[in-house]
Formats: structure tokens, sequence, C-alpha cells
């Protein structure tokens, strides 16, 4: 066992290992050389993550001010296919108009005009529109607005839309305006 402790102690003697850099001696623990250039890496790779980090939120920043302009370009826009629908519509107006000033035939122009409200109406049905039944139904808050009360004739008309003052409408299956009722009480 002696023998085992002077081998270690001659091993000890022969390594001549520093913990401090200021103390003399050929081998040191800690390299300032070799720790200055793990330093400069990691301050590489630190302005790397910095760069990438900066194009990134750049890159983020272009995508919102984009996305915006073409949602306000979207807003603008997004009427223009219905009223270039809407134009032969009024078109028929504008024609129906000269009529009534120059004709005196008013069966020809009565049909005229029905002929204009129904093409208007199927145009906007095309479009997805569609006109709420409301008159005899169960009066519901979700879909109508009551603008008032009136006793009801019967018993089965209480609680039931009885008149429809102005109609409501679904776009899509989507309420777009509700119906103002009346309601039997």
């Amino acid at each position: 066992m002696n023998e085992n402790a002077n081998n270690n102690k001659a091993e000890n003697q022969n390594m001549d290992i520093n913990t401090d850099e200021n103390i003399s001696g050929t081998t040191h623990l800690n390299d300032p050389v070799a720790e200055a250039s793990a330093l400069e890496k990691i301050n590489a790779e630190l302005e790397e993550s910095k760069d990438k980090y900066l194009r990134l939120a750049a890159e983020f920043d272009n995508f919102k001010r984009r996305n915006a302009k073409e949602k306000i370009e979207l807003i603008q826009t997004a009427g223009r296919d219905i009223i270039t629908d809407l134009l032969d519509v009024l078109d028929d107006c504008d024609r129906a108009q000269k009529q009534f000033e120059t004709s005196e035939n008013t069966d020809g122009l009565k049909e005229g005009v029905f002929l204009v409200f129904n093409k208007l109406r199927n145009t906007l049905q095309a479009r997805g529109l569609k006109v709420m039944e409301s008159v005899q139904t169960d009066f519901n808050p979700d879909l109508h607005e009551a603008i008032t009360e009136i006793p009801a004739a019967s018993d089965e008309l209480k609680g039931k839309v009885v008149d429809e003052i102005i109609k409501g409408y679904y776009l899509n299956d989507k309420i777009i305006r509700h119906a103002k009722v009346v309601v039997g009480k």
C-alpha cells in the first residue's frame, strides 16, 4: 500500500497542475485563451440569434401591415359583386320611370314594375338573401322585435306573431335584420 501512495505522489509531481493562472506552472485548470475563444463563440451565437430575432420581428410586422391592407381592400370591395348584379335592376328601374312619365297605360306599367321587383328579389336570393317568415309563428325574441302587443282574436294566437310591420331577413342563414312584429296577448 505504501508503494501505491509513492506512485500517486510521483505522478502528481510530474503533472505540475495549478488551479490559478497567476501561479507559475506548465498546466492550468482554467486556460484564459480557451475561455476567451469560448466567450467569443457564445457572443457570435448571441449576435446571430439577435439578428434572426430582428429579421423575424420585421417579417411579422410586414405580414401584419400587408394583412391589414388586404382586409381594408376586401371591406372596400366586398359589396362590389352585389352592386354589379343590382345595376341591371337599376337600369330596369330607370326604364320604368321613363315609361311612367310618358305612358298612359297603367296596366302595362304595373306589370313592368312587378317584373323589376321580381328581378330584384331573385338577384338578392341568388346572393343568399332569404325572407324570414314570421306571421302565425311563435314569438321568438332571437328572431323578432316586438313593436306592440294586441289582444289575440283566439287562444291559439296568444304568444304568436299576429302582424309583421317590417320583414326580417337572413343572409346565408345568419340573421341580418330582425322582423318587427305585433304579438298577440
